[in-house]
This record gives structure tokens, sequence and C-alpha cells, in this order.
């Protein structure tokens, strides 16, 4: 039978994280109400979990014999994290390589690549969640560029060389003309959309649109990613919902709680809405410029296991439900359990909503899982 240990996980304490989502979900006190980003679960070195042996804790990474190929959090967005996009494979060695023979150290704030990995990832939503990711269709940015134009027509001299620039071209040559904006214009952009305020005429710019440009605009005032929602696809996910973000999409998570699942790697290339390090030659690098929305996946509610589909050779999500019968847990590879709601009991042992476990590969008898619950659970593909 497989073995399975109880983890103890690490907290990422970013500034965007909220002070109540992941404390509240794992029954936890925040009395100095600090931002608490992410939890990690998993092997990877920048925050390995541990599980409990023979009186003592040790690193996940000796019970797996090795890294694990994915990395497993909880996400928490207390404020938008920054516009970003992450390198395929080739690019992610190619990038760690180049940053090696530079003698960047691994945790110099310039460092772009701090390992040889790609990083697609997938999402779900546990309470809901707003994304932007992916860039609009040619018609849909031109026109809503247009119609900001109408809305302040003041701009008329930093906007029209966006919209020249999508005439005469494409999306990289839109994108690149809107981060080659100088200072003055992008003061002249977060100044007029505080002024304009929130009562829009009538305009295809919805009212969520314009409010997050007017949130943008007060925390990150001369950031050309101010006018990212009119650039990029904006939804919310609702609780259970998932999306794959694939390399060289550009996204943002702009405030939720949800379950974020990833090949293990760290690597992050920044476009704006972020005092980090952004560097905009790397990131036009590994950008693909074609439209693309992601696909919605939602998980049947009826259904006891699911995978949520997603073209990744290293990671696979799944949820589960318990009704209070005995099930076997299906999948074979080792894996990464969460609870999510409810009490779930594994071979006598109980773990309560957010408490998390590790299961070793399958052998021999399977795993049985009885109670009233629902978890994620994260494997190889």
């Amino acid at each position: 039978m497989a073995s399975f240990y109880r983890l103890h996980n690490q907290i990422k304490h970013y500034e965007w994280g909220s002070p109540d989502f992941i404390p509240d979900f794992l029954g936890a006190e925040n009395r100095e109400r600090k931002p608490w980003a992410e939890m990690w679960m998993g092997t990877h070195p920048g925050a390995p979990s541990q599980v409990e042996t023979c009186g003592k804790l040790t690193e996940l990474a000796e019970i797996t014999g090795g890294l694990l190929p994915f990395l497993f959090k909880l996400l928490s967005a207390g404020k938008p994290l920054s516009i970003q996009a992450h390198p395929n494979l080739n690019q992610a060695q190619e990038g760690f390589r180049r940053e090696n023979e530079a003698g960047l150290e691994l945790d110099d704030p310039k460092r772009n690549y701090k390992d040889p990995n790609h990083k697609p990832e997938i999402l779900c939503a546990l309470v809901p969640f707003t994304v932007m990711a992916g860039f609009r269709k040619h018609e849909k940015i031109y026109n809503f560029f247009l119609d900001f134009l109408l809305i302040a027509p003041s701009l008329k001299d930093v906007i029209f060389p966006l919209l020249l620039a999508f005439e005469r071209g494409s999306h990289k040559k839109f994108f690149n003309a809107l981060l080659s904006l100088s200072k003055n214009d992008l003061e002249e952009i977060g100044a007029i959309l505080p002024e304009i305020g929130t009562e829009l005429p009538a305009t295809i710019i919805s009212r969520e649109q314009w409010k997050l440009m007017c949130k943008f605009a007060a925390q990150y005032p001369r950031d050309p990613a101010i006018l990212s929602p009119l650039y990029l696809n904006l939804f919310t996910l609702e609780p259970g919902q998932a999306i794959f973000v694939p390399a060289g999409v550009l996204h943002a998570y702009i405030s939720g709680f949800g379950a974020e699942l990833m090949a293990a790697s760290d690597n992050v290339l920044r476009g704006g809405l972020t005092p980090k390090h952004v560097d905009i030659p790397e990131l036009m690098n590994i950008l693909d410029f074609s439209p693309f929305m992601p696909e919605i996946i939602s998980a049947p509610p009826s259904q006891s296991w699911f995978r949520y589909p997603c073209p990744c050779t290293d990671f696979s999500l799944f949820a589960m439900n318990g009704d209070g019968s005995e099930k076997n847990f299906p999948e074979d590879g080792p894996a990464i359990c969460i609870v999510t709601e409810g009490e779930l009991r594994v071979n006598g042992e109980t773990f309560k909503k957010g408490e998390s476990f590790f299961i070793t590969g399958q052998g021999g008898a399977p795993l049985c899982f009885d109670g009233h619950y629902s978890l994620f659970a994260a494997s190889g593909a």
C-alpha cells in the first residue's frame, strides 16, 4: 500500500497578498495583519514542504528521492499581481545559462531566470477570482483605444501613435509602442483617469475596465500597464473554474483566492504593475503576441473525481469529492492533496480543511478515502 505523510508548508508574505484568505482557510491567526500571498506545497528549493518522520521534520525531497516536477500553491491576491509571462523550456534553459555566465547570483533582484525550467500553470478558483490573461483580438483592442480617445481627447498625441502602430502592424508593434511611451505621456494618462472619474459616458469600455484602470493609476501612476484592461482579456472565475496559462501568455491575477499548479519553476518576466525588476527587452523576447483567450474549465458538480484538462506533461490537477462512502484514491503516481471543505479520513487518519498530505507512488492496495470532503490533488501528468 502507498504511504502518506502530513505536510508542513511555508508561507510567502509578498506585499500583494491578502491578510485574510489563507489564514481563514487554514484556521490560523494573523494578528499582525501581514499579507499572506502564497503557500507552497512541494519540493521546490525556494520553500520546500516538510514531513514528520521519526519524530522530526524532514524535507519532502528526502521522502520523494528528489525534486517533484510540479509546484502546488495556494494563491491569495489582495492586490493585483504584476503583469507577467513565463518562458518556454528552451527560453528558460538559454536564459538561465546566459545569466549564470554573466555572474548574476540567484538572489540578484535583476535576475529573470532562477532555474532552467519552463512554467506553464493552471489556476483554479476557491472564491471568485478576477484575472487578466491573453491579448484581445486586433479589432477589439483598436476599438477600445479609439473609444478611450473619445473619452479623453486631450490624450490624442499619446493615443494616436498606438492606433497607428496597430494600423501599420501587429500586436507586437502596438505593445512595443505602448511600452515606449515617455514618462510625460504616462503621467498624462495617470492624471486623466481620476479626473474623469467613474461616471462614464456611453462607451464600449465597461465600468469594470475603467475602475480597474483608475485603480492601477492610483497605485502605479507612471506605468504603461495602467491601460492593460483595454488590451488583455478580463474575466472572473467562479469557484471550481480553472484556466490554463501556457508559456508566453501575458497575464495578471487581480484579486481572489485559489489553488495554482505549475511546473517546478520560479521564472517570471514582468511587464508592469510592480516595484520589482522589469526587463522589457527580455519580456518582448519570450512573449506570444497571438490573440489568446484561455478556456474556462468547469468541474462537473456531480462528478466525484475530475481531471482539469491541460496540455502539459509536468502536472495534472484533480478535484475529488466525498459523499460519506469509501473511495480509493485513483492515481498511481506521487501526489499532493489539500482538503478544501469538510473532513477526510485516510486509512484512519483525519485531515481537515486546509490540511495537506503527500502520497507516495501506489504499490499494492490503493489508499482508502472516506468522509464528506472536497479536495484538490496535484500529481505528475
